[in-house]
């Protein structure tokens, strides 16, 4: 990528300052409207601590308890905010401890800035304390990155990270700046980046391809559509719905496209994928055309790729070029963002109805209810279901809370029965699977959106990976509530050894700690629940409170979730049982 970038000097800007490296860091952060900052202090980024403590009356810094902690914070706060996230550390293991939450973000497509503390440029490639080539090991899982060793290069790449980071198909940009390079003093000025030579972060639409789309559209008679969250990081949300109402296409979620859509609206079809809806799974193999809206045909959601809509046109909505026919070919590609192809596409097309093809939706739907969903939300079984504890939480926020899941069985049963009124209401690790991601990631989600109400659904597993950012939550005083679902062991692993491998339960089964007493140890309130007639009151009590709070929910030890297509099936061969 090239280096140059085209500025533009904001208004009033002032005479150059000299001031040193680590103070220019905080002023480009805070041209940036970047006032809000995780991170963990070490001796190579010292300096622009220091600074943070000067700066403490513009800029919010956020004391994590883990550096992984401060990147999934970063990012929580970035999905419900809409802005770039922040995340700080030093030099070696701290900047090591980055690169989890670096790679999530990465095939999550969340916008991040990342700055880490390095050692003095002379002794770079010494072996020496705390050092790490961080931009060797991150440069698989960034958008960008760059090493800085001269304070006078700080600006620039500052400007150049952020518009990275947040222009065209989002990601996370890491900036390593050297000890010297922090000390080092400058003539300071500033200019926003807002083009970059070779780098086109929106293609333009080609009308020859649009007026394709629009006749495959045209000629359908069973059309389908699937969305991602490219509608969601378009801001398009009200450009596909009023795609949808014209169109009248059903349509069906990939679990980051999630909300984009009122799960109450009648052309929302439920989710696709591994754990997704029985219809919208198996009718994609039965649709005559495909429409896939900033989604990547990620194989959790395609299955089998040989078998996988084959009988169909697919028209690919999308505006990274690299994910075009990367896993499946598409008939016709807008490359473009989406709020433009999507408004494009309304003017053109004709107002249509499919009552049979829908009713096919509907008859499947019936069979799913029947056998998975009454089970899963009015169990007779004596055991709580995640099911019912999620369907509890939609009760009392009433579809208007942010729902950030970490990854498991809770993840899929909370993606499946949470209810959304609203966009950026769900938080989750989708492309890595980042087990640990959800309590910190929920910090961030509450700062991002101090206004919602922030809900974690965390499994008993992923929750003790990050359980130290209790310490977070408790100084901070952010009014998340953590909800745990333990079933006493890692449930998605255990789903697929009963399944798979003949109940073979190979290091599985958790041996838990006193869950509401860890919580109490850090002056979070706190209450655990076992059966059904506590289970209405607990999560009153928890969603009426405007402070921190813990609920343990004990379900059902061996409660699976269906419908489930298994690995490397076909969607066709998607299981209710």
């Amino acid at each position: 990528m090239e280096t140059k970038a085209k500025h533009k000097s904001p208004k009033g800007t002032a005479a150059p300052l000299q001031i040193s490296g680590a103070e220019a860091v905080i002023r480009c952060l805070l041209a940036e409207d970047a006032n809000l900052i995780y991170g963990y202090p070490g001796g190579a980024i010292m300096p622009i601590y220091d600074e943070i403590y000067k700066f403490q009356d513009q800029l919010h810094h956020v004391l994590t308890r883990h550096e992984q902690g401060a990147t999934h914070a970063a990012q929580g706060y970035a999905r419900t905010s809409g802005k770039v996230g922040v995340a700080m550390a030093t030099s070696g293991p701290g900047a090591t401890n980055l690169v989890t939450g670096i790679a999530d973000a990465q095939i999550d497509s969340t916008p991040m800035v990342c700055i880490t503390g390095q050692v003095a440029s002379h002794l770079l490639g010494s072996d020496a304390f705390q050092e790490t080539d961080i931009i060797g090991i991150s440069t698989p899982v960034t958008k960008w990155n760059y090493q800085i060793t001269k304070a006078s290069e700080i600006p620039e790449i500052m400007a150049k990270a952020f518009y990275i980071a947040r222009s065209g198909r989002p990601g996370p940009v890491l900036i390593d700046i050297t000890k010297d390079a922090q000390f080092e003093l400058f003539d300071f000025t500033y200019e926003k980046c807002v083009g970059i030579r070779s780098y086109q972060p929106y293609p333009k639409l080609v009308n020859e391809s649009l007026e394709q789309a629009v006749q495959l559209i045209g000629e359908a008679k069973k059309p389908f559509i699937v969305w991602g969250q490219g509608v969601i990081l378009g801001q398009a949300e009200q450009e596909f719905k009023a795609f949808l109402e014209k169109s009248g296409i059903p349509a069906a979620w990939t679990i980051l496209g999630l909300s984009a859509l009122p799960t109450a609206h009648p052309s929302n079809r439920g989710m696709v994928g591994m754990h997704g809806n029985y219809a919208p799974n198996l009718l994609t193999n039965e649709c005559d055309l495909l429409i896939a809206i900033g989604m990547r045909f990620d194989d959790r959601v395609t299955g089998d790729l040989r078998t996988y809509a084959k009988q169909a046109k697919i028209i690919h909505l999308e505006l990274d070029p690299a994910e075009v026919n990367k896993n499946v070919k598409a008939d016709v590609s807008l490359l473009s963002d989406c709020k433009i192809s999507l408004q494009a596409l309304t003017d053109k097309i004709e107002t249509k109805s499919y009552p049979e093809w829908i009713k096919r939706f509907d008859d499947l739907d019936a069979i799913e209810n029947e056998k998975v969903i009454d089970g899963d939300l009015h169990p007779t079984k004596p055991g709580l279901t995640m099911g019912e504890s999620v369907e509890m939480i939609n009760k009392h926020s009433k579809g208007d809370a942010v729902i950030v899941t970490d990854v498991g069985q809770h993840q899929m049963v909370a993606c499946r029965y949470a209810k959304f009124t609203q966009s950026k209401s769900n938080v989750t690790s989708g492309g890595l699977g980042t087990m640990g991601f959800a309590l910190p990631a929920a910090i961030g989600a509450k700062m991002g959106a101090p206004s919602r109400e922030v809900v974690a659904v965390i499994g008993d597993g992923g929750y003790q990976m990050t359980i130290q950012e209790l310490g977070t939550i408790f100084q901070q005083q952010v009014a998340v509530k953590i909800v745990i679902l333990n079933n006493d062991f890692l449930g998605m692993v255990r789903q697929w050894q009963q399944l798979f491998f003949d109940k073979r339960y190979a290091s599985t089964e958790m041996t838990n700690p006193d869950f509401v007493a860890i919580a109490k140890g850090y002056y979070i309130e706190a209450d655990r629940v076992d059966n059904r007639e506590d289970l209405d009151q607990a999560v009153a009590k928890m969603m009426a409170s405007d402070k921190p709070y813990f609920l343990e929910i004990c379900v059902e030890k061996e409660d699976n979730v269906f419908p489930m297509i298994p690995t490397g099936a076909s969607v066709s061969d998607i299981r209710l049982e």
